[in-house]
Order: structure tokens, then sequence, then C-alpha cells
């Protein structure tokens, strides 16, 4: 599985942005997709996470509310919402997925993984 994230830009705070996360395969749908983000000198910190088929999902705190993650299986993509951004949520992007029917929050649960896009948010 390859994945391909775009959308990330540079934005005003309170601002929103939509990422997006394409995946190679034709089994997108048998995998469930995952959000994480990175700044430098901390650990890779889940952010959002969608069943294989869009039943459920599982946000991080302190994003509940402002982002949404949802998924077009047609389309082998899945898209991260984000409104009212804060600076605080400037960080690298990453998609990520791996097979099961849970929605883990642990980056070593993912199998395979994006290349990151740059979101920065000014204050």
């Amino acid at each position: 599985v390859q994945l391909q994230a775009s959308g990330g830009g540079l934005v005003q705070a309170g601002g929103s942005l939509r990422l997006s996360c394409a995946a190679s395969g034709r089994t997108f749908s048998s995998y469930r997709m995952a959000w994480f983000r990175q700044v430098p000198g901390k650990e890779r910190e889940f952010v959002a996470g969608i069943s294989r088929i869009g039943g459920s999902s599982r946000y991080l705190e302190s994003v509940k509310g402002r982002f949404t993650i949802s998924r077009d299986n047609a389309k082998n993509t899945v898209y991260l919402q984000m409104n009212s951004l804060k600076s605080e949520d400037t960080a690298v992007y990453y998609c990520a997925t791996g097979t099961g029917v849970l929605v883990p929050i642990t980056a070593d649960a993912y199998d395979y993984w994006g290349q990151g896009t740059q979101v920065t948010v000014s204050s």
C-alpha cells in the first residue's frame, strides 16, 4: 500500500484546511486509516482514526469538535477536515493505514505511512 498525503499549508488561527490521503491498491476498504502529527523533538501523536467502512472514529481529545476524519472508499481516499485551527496544531501530518477492525492510537499499530504534509498555523 502506498499513501500520498496532500492539502497542508499555511493558515491563520481560526482558519480551516482539509488534508487528503490517497491510497494505492484495490483493497482500500479493508484497511483502517488514521492521521498522526509530529513536531520536532516530540513523538508522533495520534490525531484521528477511522474504521474500514467508516462506521467508527476516534479523535485526540484536543481536536474533538474541530477536526473530522472521513473516507471515500470509492476514491481510495481519507480526509481530515480541520476547522478552528490553533497554533498548537502546527505539525507535519501523516496518514497511516493498517489491517484490523479496531482503530488504535499507537503508531506501531500501523503498517504503512504517507510522506507527511506540513500544516502551519500562524497566530
